[in-house]
């Protein structure tokens, strides 16, 4: 009884000035909206419940000792408007100022209520007979009977003390009522947790997918291609020194092991090509659009970002190019990339036929698969006769 005790009279001094607090935010804000110094007064109001969220857990340990954990995470980036904004697009922010809102107007009266009816009126009965014989006359019990009587007193007595005992079950169940509405309300759901490792559980698998590939074009680019480029160099050393039939042979033995190392070479530039790394992903979509097989004009802005955004947005314009190359017949191409508001933005458009659908299992699919991993999106807009346009966007 005691811990329910001290969790519903922590909730009125806890109430109380909230009440009066959200009301000053409420009215001086609104009031000051008209000359812009209100909003932030109503952005700080609306991000109250924050704070009372996390309090609101902590008291929970008055009633049951395990801890509830926040349904938050924790910002990316450093910096207050990282964490502003991550905590303006959460649903736990707007659960919590619901019950912020809940308990400054009616949990807290309500806690009063029960608190004045299971331990106020048993209290002052039970103080009676002290009260009775310390003023040596009658009194009245929280105002309302008379006791002019030590008989009256004792009974009186007696009576808050059965009281007081009955009403213990009932002040424990609300007590319990009460901290199971706000753990409901505050404790994380099982989905945003699901979300949450999910968010973590992808953001490891491209980390390790971004490091496997390194690894991968390192082997290649320090094992195989060196063996044949030594290869290479055997073969050219044999032919001068061959008899004429076996250096025909070797002769064309040579010329493939040539072409292997090309497109040994190729492939390597294509699982990370080194334009990408040393100067970034605008310096990279322009050699990509040298290579491609229709002319390519690029207007690209753009600044250094993560390894897996530039990976992942660098392969989705190669294969933009290459479904251009492959499947549109068109004579041109265009580029285009920003980075505004914290998104990048990539348009690759064509004149081509048009006609791309991505749900009909084209490469379009595995491109926007590839940009979903990074919370991506793709939008392709190519009606029959064209143009296609292909806009990708990275939050980042």
């Amino acid at each position: 009884m005691t811990r329910s005790v001290r969790y519903l009279i922590s909730g009125v001094l806890v109430g109380a000035p909230l009440l009066v607090g959200m009301l000053l935010l409420g009215i001086v804000g609104a009031g000051l909206t008209p000359v812009l110094v209100g909003l932030p007064l109503l952005a700080l109001l609306a991000l109250t419940g924050v704070p009372v969220g996390a309090l609101e857990r902590w008291r929970l340990q008055l009633v049951h000792p395990a801890r509830v954990p926040t349904p938050h995470r924790t910002p990316d980036d450093p910096g207050p408007a990282a964490w502003a904004r991550l905590r303006f697009t959460e649903p736990a922010t707007w659960r919590e100022l619901g019950y912020a809102l809940l308990l400054a107007v009616v949990l807290w009266p309500l806690d009063v209520v029960v608190l004045a009816v299971a331990l106020g009126i048993p209290g002052a009965m039970i103080g009676t007979l002290p009260q009775f014989v310390l003023m040596g006359g009658g009194n009245r019990v929280a105002k309302l009977w008379l006791i002019d009587t030590y008989g009256q007193a004792f009974l009186c007595t007696a009576g808050g003390l059965a009281l007081i005992l009955v009403l213990r079950w009932p002040l424990v169940r609300y007590a319990r009522a009460r901290a199971a509405l706000t753990r409901l309300l505050l404790a994380p759901r099982q989905t945003e947790g699901q979300l949450a490792e999910v968010t973590k559980s992808r953001a490891r698998l491209v980390a390790a997918f971004e490091a496997e590939r390194r690894r991968i074009e390192r082997d290649l680019h320090d094992g195989a291609q060196q063996r044949l480029v030594a290869l290479s160099m055997r073969l050219g050393l044999a032919r001068l020194d061959a008899p004429p039939e076996l250096a025909e042979r070797l002769t064309e033995a040579h010329a493939e092991a040539d072409q292997v190392l090309v497109e040994l070479r190729e492939l390597i530039h294509g699982i990370h090509p080194q334009v990408l790394a040393d100067y970034g992903l605008g310096d990279a979509i322009a050699d990509a659009a040298d290579r491609s097989a229709v002319p390519v004009e690029v207007d690209v802005e753009l600044p250094r970002f993560a390894e897996p955004v530039e990976s992942a947005a660098y392969f989705a314009v190669r294969e933009a190019l290459a479904n251009v190359g492959r499947h549109s017949g068109a004579g041109r191409a265009w580029i285009q990339g920003r980075y505004e508001e914290g998104r990048l933005r990539i348009e690759v458009r064509d004149d081509g036929c048009g006609g791309a659908d991505p749900g009909s299992g084209s490469g379009l699919t595995g491109l926007a698969d590839r940009l979903a991993v990074l919370d991506g999106t793709l939008t392709v807009e190519s009606p029959p006769g064209g143009p296609t346009v292909l806009t990708m966007e990275i939050p980042c």
